[in-house]
């Protein structure tokens, strides 16, 4: 676990990283070598943020950075004070400043910056696709965009000093170690899907093929450490249960790699996850999971993560917990770094 009192550079997914130089009433931030913004910083109950520059309009970009570096060295910090005197208007049209009464005064929240989809997305969003219904199993809901293939996801998790990252299955690289995770004793007590590399390439398949579910390998520092299924709830098993809306995901998660098991990595994966699946979508306002009611570590590992636990129901083959993650709790609570 890093320290974030000393954290000195943040890798950006594009490949340069952030450099500060940093005191209590200054900080100035380069970009590969090259001065980006230099600020002075007024601390107390609100962070106050001032150009050392007078007069001039920095570059949305460089607000950006300034805004990422200064939530990532304070979690708890909600918002951030600017004096300018005058904002982008790209910065103002994306939410990443919001205006206020005062003139020449402006805030960045922080319930506004994690909801920006850029530079953590590794594909196009999902939300640009229009809406269009259709029937399917008997249940209405709207037609989904393409699946992504690749990278989708990538952040430095300041707190873990690690990148992590998701990207789509590919079965001919990842089948073989997803038959390994499926048959570990841990694995299948919860999944149930113990079985063979034939077996596991039609489950694998079979997913595929799916519009409604997407298959996931979540990686820290680029080793695959874990597979995650994301499906629309509108048209999985689960929407009979719950008033599920027509863009809720839900989520299914597996551990393989022993080493990478712990309080700290799952608080960094499954926010990640979450976090994806909002970005990927701005109408998604709910993420749901169903795991078995008596796996009380994970559902204690969501609840770490605001998740709540709306009621307990029968599956055919298990009694389950609605587990449920409003887009405003997540955004609001949020403690990415």
């Amino acid at each position: 676990m890093s320290n974030l009192n000393d954290l000195s550079v943040l890798p950006l997914p594009a490949g340069p990283a952030l450099n500060a130089d940093e005191s209590e009433s200054r900080l100035s931030l380069t970009l590969e070598g090259e001065s980006l913004i230099r600020l002075r910083l007024e601390r107390g109950d609100e962070l106050q943020v001032h150009l050392q520059e007078a007069g001039s309009v920095p570059a949305a970009r460089a607000l950006w950075a300034a805004c990422y570096w200064l939530f990532a060295k304070e979690p708890a910090r909600q918002h951030l004070t600017w004096y300018l005197e005058h904002a982008p208007d790209d910065a103002l049209r994306s939410g990443l400043l919001v205006a206020t009464p005062t003139p020449g005064q402006f805030r960045c929240e922080r319930t506004l910056f994690w909801q920006l989809p850029q530079p953590w997305l590794g594909q196009p969003l999902s939300g640009a696709y229009p809406q269009q219904m259709k029937i399917s199993d008997g249940k209405r809901h709207p037609v989904r965009a393409p699946k992504p293939r690749g990278e989708v996801y990538r952040r430095f998790d300041a707190r873990l000093g690690a990148w992590v990252s998701l990207r789509t299955v590919e079965i001919d690289v990842d089948l073989a170690r997803f038959n390994r995770w499926q048959n570990s004793a841990r694995v299948v007590h919860f999944w149930q899907e113990g079985g063979s590399l034939e077996q596991h390439r039609e489950y694998l398949d079979k997913l595929d093929a799916d519009p409604h579910a997407l298959t996931l390998i979540g990686c820290f520092d680029d080793e695959p450490f874990a597979y995650f299924e994301a499906y629309w709830a509108k048209e999985d098993r689960i929407a009979p249960f719950y008033d599920a809306g027509d863009y809720d995901r839900g989520i299914h998660m597996l551990v393989g790699e022993e080493h990478h098991r712990g309080p700290h990595k799952v608080a960094s994966w499954m926010s990640a996850l979450v976090h994806y699946l909002f970005l990927d979508d701005p109408r998604t306002q709910r993420v749901v999971a169903e795991p078995r009611a008596d796996n009380a570590k994970m559902i204690g590992h969501m609840q770490n993560q605001c998740f709540h636990c709306e009621k307990e129901f029968d599956f055919p083959h298990k009694r389950a917990a609605l587990m449920i993650l409003g887009r405003e709790r997540f955004f609001e609570r949020c403690g990415l770094v």
